[in-house]
């Protein structure tokens, strides 16, 4: 046993004597830690002891493995890294600004078993053969997906998406290099004006950010109900209920689907609603939710805006036999205003490619759309469509013409 995991063991006995809880007590334990580490600094100077080296490194090695994620910690720490994943306990893969890449990092099949416990620890949420998957948020705001075999072939997988955040305004979109000047600020008075707004892009295209941007537009007074599968919203308002779904417990019973927030949510006398993201039967209660009357925002998975739009008259139909396309079709011509398209590019920039409108006329069962802003020559551009409800964009006071100026 070398000199570090010595104070490692030692370590770990104080705080089971003191009965220090590592996740909620990180300065305490940090205290602790750098006072084992000193002290076996002094008396391996007297010799018996393998000498202890670089006192800082050994505080940073220890805090990591009793308080933090161990060799995994390192890339929670850096700013740069977005996401982490485990493929297997020799492939450990980063992706910095965008950009995957892997990490020399090695670890063993019992260290990611033991690394997956300790996140999920703080979470109340499982994960064993009979629920081989699992979602949950860490305590910094990062979140945690696994699947274990024999889900998978033979190793778990591990995916931590890190709360980095680089905007909390579409100003700072602007300065990223996501937005143009002229595209941000039309967003922003379309979300002052209560106009539905449809995020769409794929995996790691910025999505959730660029819905957390658009949310700090909304007016202050305003009160927000938020429906997530894992909490990762970020809502910048006075007057805000969060809401995350619920997994079954062991006998299959308590399990909370984002269906039933939606639902509930109509309940909390929301002003605007906001679904982190719809995959499935959601949308159809979303939709008759903004159908309403009631404002609100939510993200898709889509390769284009109006892929976006294509899938949402799509996904309502999971909800069962009793829903036709007759139905939802004109529903999501009225109830969707614009679609925001997102996408992540190769250099690793992420940046919006078209921001499209609904008129809320449908043509041969297809709902008709005009664009607003599209991508010419890798730049963001004025194209020749207007938003619907100038009535709005008027009582929010805004005037479209001015904020869009004269037709290309």
């Amino acid at each position: 046993m070398d000199a570090v995991e010595t104070v490692e063991t030692e370590v770990r006995e104080l705080i089971r004597r003191s009965g220090l809880d590592p996740v909620r007590e990180t300065g305490q334990v940090a205290d602790l830690v750098r006072a084992a580490v000193v002290d076996y600094d002094e008396r391996s100077t007297h010799g018996g002891l393998p000498p202890l080296g670089n006192v800082e490194r050994a505080v940073k090695l220890v805090l990591d493995t009793v308080a933090g994620f161990g060799p995994l910690q390192q890339y929670f720490d850096d700013p740069l890294v977005e996401e982490i994943w485990i493929n297997a306990p020799n492939q450990v893969f980063v992706a910095r600004n965008g950009v995957p890449e892997l990490t020399s990092t090695v670890l063993t099949g019992d260290q990611v078993r033991d690394l997956v416990e300790r996140m999920l620890k703080s979470s109340g949420r499982r994960i064993d053969l009979s629920s081989p998957f699992v979602d949950a948020m860490l305590p910094d705001g990062s979140r945690l997906h696994v699947v274990i075999p024999d889900i998978t072939r033979e190793h778990w997988a591990v995916n931590v998406r890190k709360f980095v955040v680089k905007a909390d305004h579409l100003d700072d979109l602007v300065r990223l290099g996501t937005l143009t000047r002229e595209a941000a600020v039309f967003l922003q008075a379309a979300v002052a004006a209560g106009l539905n707004i449809l995020v769409a892009g794929g995996t790691q295209a910025g999505k959730t950010t660029l819905l957390n941007c658009l949310s700090a537009a909304i007016p202050p007074r305003e009160r927000v109900i938020t429906c997530e599968e894992v909490f990762e919203l970020k809502i910048p308002m006075r007057d805000v209920v969060s809401m995350q779904c619920r997994q079954s417990n062991l006998e299959g019973l308590g399990e909370v689907p984002l269906r039933r927030l939606v639902k509930e949510a109509l309940r909390m006398r929301p002003s605007r609603i906001i679904v982190g993201e719809v995959r499935q039967a959601e949308s159809l209660d979303l939709l008759i939710a903004l159908n309403s009357g009631l404002p609100g925002m939510c993200t898709i998975h889509a390769n284009s805006a109006r892929e976006a739009v294509t899938k949402m008259c799509t996904l309502p139909l999971l909800a069962g036999e009793n829903v036709g396309s007759r139905f939802v079709v004109p529903t999501v011509a009225g109830s969707i205003d614009l679609v925001v398209h997102a996408a992540l590019e190769s250099d690793g920039v992420r940046r919006v490619r078209e921001i499209v409108a609904l008129p809320g006329r449908i043509e041969n069962d297809v709902v008709e759309t005009s664009d607003i802003f599209t991508t010419r020559d890798g730049r963001l551009v004025r194209a020749d469509g207007y938003p619907p409800h100038r009535d709005r964009f008027a009582r929010a006071g805004y005037d479209v013409a001015a904020l869009l100026g004269a037709r290309p």
